[in-house]
């Protein structure tokens, strides 16, 4: 078990503090609207996880190629995290809490993971074979692997959102007008590599 745990620690901290869609919605969601909007950005995938761990193991019980539908997936999220990429990047001024609308932060979030192809990559290539092994050691170990993985996944990601929520309040006008415009652009470079992934995975780029 304590492989187990150990593997979804190292897993997990290593997918919190990566680069991607989730993690710049955590810190872009926390500097537009507070910190109770990036930790809903940052718990998501405890929402659309399992599903997709369920069917990852299925897939790899039952076929050896998904490619079509992971293309899918990728154009489809490509579209909607350049969808947000624009929207971050018209954002002018910092908004005001008491008049901001409601964010629907959540909603983003479980959106943005459903779309992402790398749950499904991850959890067909790397957490649903772990998960299949820890289980010929007994179902707890199992129980182990995903508990650290998501611990420290969604760990990670809100720690973050309180360091960005803390050094907002040091932020101006401009500052806050760059820093969107980089998060923007950051989302749109994204967009661009689930638009890549999913041409890679149709086979139109070797």
């Amino acid at each position: 078990m304590l492989e187990a745990v150990s593997l979804g620690i190292i897993l997990g901290l290593t997918a919190g503090f990566s680069p991607g869609p989730l993690l710049t919605l955590v810190l872009t969601e926390t500097l537009q609207h507070n910190i109770r909007a990036g930790i809903k950005i940052a718990v998501s995938p405890v929402l659309t996880d399992l599903p997709i761990i369920l069917l990852s193991l299925f897939l790899l019980s039952r076929v050896s190629h998904s490619d079509l539908i992971l293309g899918l997936i990728s154009i489809a999220g490509g579209c909607f995290i350049l969808h947000m990429g624009i929207e971050t990047i018209k954002v002018k001024s910092i908004p005001k809490g008491s008049l901001k609308k409601r964010e629907n932060s959540l909603l983003k979030g479980v959106i943005a993971n459903l779309l992402s192809p790398h749950p499904y990559l991850f959890w067909i290539t790397v957490g649903g074979p772990t998960i299949s092994s820890a289980m010929n050691r007994g179902v707890h170990a199992a129980i182990g692997f995903v508990a650290a993985f998501y611990l420290l996944l969604i760990g990670s990601k809100i720690s973050l959102a309180f360091i960005t929520a803390k050094s907002s309040a040091l932020l101006t006008e401009k500052r806050y007008r760059y820093i969107m415009l980089f998060l923007g652009i950051c989302l749109c470079i994204l967009s661009v590599l689930l638009f890549y992934d999913g041409a890679k995975l149709f086979g139109f780029l070797s």
